[in-house]
């Protein structure tokens, strides 16, 4: 299976609207497979064993038939990075025409995140404010800060990890004495078995990002087990990932919140095109288009460096659960 996933692989580099998460660009690998086209994309600073869950999501994504799905689109959300230009702010916001749900990055900067959050307000006064920390406060700073922003736009409809770990997670819903829904992204999918961690009174949403969890099979899977209410949410994905990511949120069952999957709108290019119509994106595998591949190709010794990544990747700990499961190129 590794030779023939790396004799199809190709690698480009897409350049963002905005910085976010630190970039500038964002670099995808894909090939293809029998199924269809899949996305190796980890973040550049993670190890290989935490990138080998994302190759794993990618080989599932190229070998193995969708599951059926319960609706045809998919409501999602408009996402601001850290940025707190009016102007920025107004024109990305507009090219989440249609969304009435925002997910605010914050928690580098009490101040500016409040500024940031006021004017996604002032902008789009009804629609729902989401908040994205990252895992960025102790359980103190969480009850300031959460506190100040109430203070400032009013209620959120919740407030994406805002603490690293599930005991501190748990410590401050103990001492929140106004209501913030909690939803777990990191802790989940970098622990290191979501199967195991107990949730219970430390969440109150299961963020579920097909790439960092091992694909579509095993995120259903971890949905499944931890009985909660779920979102889907992309990592920064190029089009062929967000049709996956739109291929898990149409086979849940229910789908109670605005999905994360209109990432794409941060990109100044992409490989292939998905559409958001009145805050909708219609659910459809995803191929890559040849011409635009080739435009965004990274160098040849980029494409190598890519290569021998998913490589120490499969060693790591994809092959073993490729094995277990019995999937076959």
């Amino acid at each position: 299976m590794l030779d023939q996933l790396l004799a199809s692989m190709q690698a480009v580099a897409l350049p963002l609207k905005s910085k976010f998460r630190g970039i500038t660009v964002r670099e995808v690998a894909l090939f293809e497979g029998p199924a269809g086209w899949g996305e190796f994309a980890p973040f550049l600073e993670y190890d290989d064993i935490e990138s080998s869950t994302w190759l794993l999501s990618a080989i599932d994504a190229a070998t193995n038939p969708t599951p059926m799905a319960h609706r045809g689109f998919i409501k999602v959300n408009a996402t601001l990075p850290a940025i707190n230009n009016v102007k920025e702010i107004e024109e990305l916001l507009q090219s989440f025409a249609g969304c009435d749900t925002v997910k605010v990055k914050v928690g580098e900067n009490l101040g500016e995140d409040i500024v940031r959050v006021a004017r996604v307000r002032a902008l789009l006064p009804k629609a729902k404010i989401r908040l994205d920390v990252n895992g960025g406060w102790s359980v103190d700073q969480a009850l300031i800060n959460l506190y100040e922003i109430y203070e400032e736009v009013g209620p959120l409809e919740y407030v994406e990890q805002p603490c690293a770990t599930l005991e501190e997670l748990r410590l401050l819903k103990e001492k929140l004495v106004i209501e913030f829904k909690i939803t777990g992204d990191e802790v989940i999918r970098k622990a290191k078995d979501p199967f195991a961690i107990d949730l219970q009174g430390a969440i109150d949403v299961l963020m579920l990002k097909v790439a960092p969890l091992g694909g579509i099979t095993r995120a259903r899977e971890i949905g499944a087990h931890h009985k909660l209410p779920m979102v889907v949410s992309s990592a920064l994905d190029s089009a062929v990932g967000i049709g996956y990511g739109l291929q898990l949120a149409a086979s849940l069952p229910t789908l109670d919140y605005a999905s994360g999957l209109a990432t794409g709108q941060l990109l100044s290019a992409d490989i292939a095109t998905v559409a958001l119509e009145n805050g909708e994106i219609a659910v459809r595998s995803v191929s890559p288009d040849a011409d635009l591949l080739a435009k965004y190709a990274v160098p040849v010794e980029r494409l190598i460096w890519w290569k021998e990544r998913a490589t120490r990747a499969f060693y790591a700990g994809a092959e073993n659960e490729i094995k277990a499961r019995g999937w076959k190129w």
